[in-house]
């Protein structure tokens, strides 16, 4: 499979589109029925004053598919409407600057501009409360690049929000501090979905094509939010690097489910990839993410471009770039089909993660021919999460909900039960610690007893008395730093703190004030 840049793309699709037959079977077809909604429309621009763009706050158009009451209310739009949001968006005048503004506007010639849709801009919005899907656009793309795939969410009781796929600048970049930006982007999304009416923002879900597969996954890593991701060939596979750089990024820690698209490269795509970049290298996110639920479905007929309804609605592109990428005898129709199908797949995953959808369950877990999908279009893998390794947070919140007074007994349970973690005396004195930060001296004493118990060491003894201090005993208080002082005389803090504490506690009879 061949990659295109964005310029290449751009150039073709302003390129002059060829005449094509209303009955041409390779014209593309969205082939999902329609769901119980009307899918209404609504454009909105916003900005992130959190972050510049051209000395002002960041623009983001954003699009709002809803389910509506009735799509009916109104005239429904055509493909060339959402080609000509183009215009309306501030953040593309720094590329028409770049491209001219004669050139980005006759990228909208296309013979699909008369195609009709399902959306109607303003349509009265259906009542309830929907769970929220952002859709996050590839490379340097528009928000409504997967505009089939939104209406047809919308259709299906789905709140969904796009804003364009962009980096620091208009243009994204293919590096960490891009991939950010677009992940912020998201997160900015979803905090709006919240103040919009009929939006569930307790179940959401985040849908990406390509670079906005890489984008949603260094979102979820930050945004806790998050419920469930879809990857639809997801640059997350190609430029694993980019992960590898983000350190707070770390697929085995991931417990959220993931839909995994794959599209069939090709050998001579991934040296392209590794010669543009070294952060095309890096371990496989795929195989790291264990303890999430993955759902990897495979598309054997579809290339990378296909996963998205802009291109398929190109008919330029076919004549000149799909004989390129054709797969072995997959032909232009197959990818219609396919696309179709990613969409069925889609909806069964977020019905059965964010909407508890019995029926949704029954059709993943089912065979593809079961669900009447035409031979050789897709298989699926299905790997369940593996349970995360009991942690020293899991024990805290076991001696939490437990009680304090049972420390020692929670941590020889857990010990047996999970040997592979190793709970130490320095582990114990750091919480205990933490516990006199937060002024729970009776917490910290508890802690501390075992932190002798574990290590009968100067700095332990130190601890403890540092914690009856607090606790107003100082009778222990007392016992305990001269303890510590006969553990460790020439370890000088444990020296100096405690001869400090034991000049002042012995020089008065009082019970020292808290401090």
């Amino acid at each position: 499979m061949r990659r295109l840049s964005f310029w290449s793309l751009l150039a073709l699709f302003a390129a002059t589109a060829l005449p094509v037959c209303a009955g041409d079977p390779t014209r593309f077809r969205f082939l999902q029925e329609h769901g119980p909604f009307g899918v209404g429309l609504r454009v909105i621009l916003q900005y992130d004053s959190s972050r510049s763009f051209d000395n002002c706050s960041r623009p983001l158009q954003t699009l709002i598919w809803y389910p509506a009451a009735d799509d009916g209310a109104g005239e429904r739009m055509n493909y060339g409407d959402y080609m000509d949001l183009r215009v309306s968006d501030p953040a593309m005048g720094e590329l028409r600057k770049q491209v001219g503004v004669a050139g980005w506007y006759d990228a909208g010639r296309n013979a699909a501009r008369s195609d009709l849709m399902w959306a109607v801009r303003n349509a009265p919005s259906a009542s309830g409360g929907f769970p929220v899907v952002i859709y996050a656009p590839s490379f340097s793309s528009t928000a409504w690049e997967n505009a089939d795939l939104c209406e047809y969410l919308a259709s299906h009781g789905y709140l969904v929000l796009a804003s364009p796929g962009m980096g620091v600048r208009r243009e994204s970049t293919h590096d960490l501090v891009g991939v950010e930006a677009q992940a912020r982007d998201i997160s900015f999304l979803i905090g709006y979905a919240a103040t919009v009416p009929g939006a569930d923002p307790t179940r959401v879900a985040v849908v990406g094509f390509s670079w906005g597969g890489l984008a949603n996954v260094v979102a979820a890593a930050r945004d806790t939010r998050i419920d469930a991701l879809v990857a639809l060939d997801g640059s997350l596979r190609y430029w694993p690097g980019i992960v590898a750089q983000a350190t707070d990024v770390r697929p085995e820690n991931f417990t959220i489910p993931l839909m995994f698209f794959f599209g069939q490269g090709t050998v001579e795509s991934q040296e392209i990839l590794e010669k543009q970049s070294p952060v095309a290298h890096g371990p496989s996110v795929l195989n790291a993410w264990v303890h999430g639920d993955l759902v990897g479905v495979h598309m054997p007929g579809m290339s990378h471009s296909q996963f998205n309804s802009r291109t398929q609605r190109n008919e330029r592109f076919f004549q000149y770039e799909f004989g390129q990428q054709q797969l072995l005898d997959y032909d232009r129709n197959d990818g219609i089909v396919g696309y179709g199908w990613v969409a069925r797949y889609a909806r069964a995953f977020l019905d059965d993660r964010l909407k508890g959808d019995a029926t949704a369950r029954r059709f993943l877990d089912a065979r593809p021919q079961d669900n009447a999908v035409p031979a050789h279009t897709l298989y699926v893998e299905t790997r369940a999460a593996e349970p995360m390794p009991f942690s020293f947070a899991d024990f805290q919140a076991e001696v939490v909900r437990r009680g304090f007074d049972h420390v020692s007994l929670v941590r020889a349970e857990v010990q047996k039960s999970h040997p592979e973690l190793k709970i130490e005396a320095s582990d114990i004195t750091g919480w205990g610690y933490d516990q006199l930060s937060a002024d729970r001296a009776p917490e910290a004493v508890s802690l501390m007893r075992l932190a002798v118990q574990l290590s009968p060491s100067g700095s332990a003894y130190l601890g403890l008395a540092e914690s009856y201090e607090r606790s107003r005993d100082r009778a222990r208080a007392i016992e305990n730093y001269r303890e510590a002082l006969q553990r460790d005389p020439e370890n000088m803090v444990v020296k100096t703190i405690a001869k400090e504490r034991l000049g002042e506690l012995e020089a008065s009879p009082k019970t020292p004030a808290r401090r």
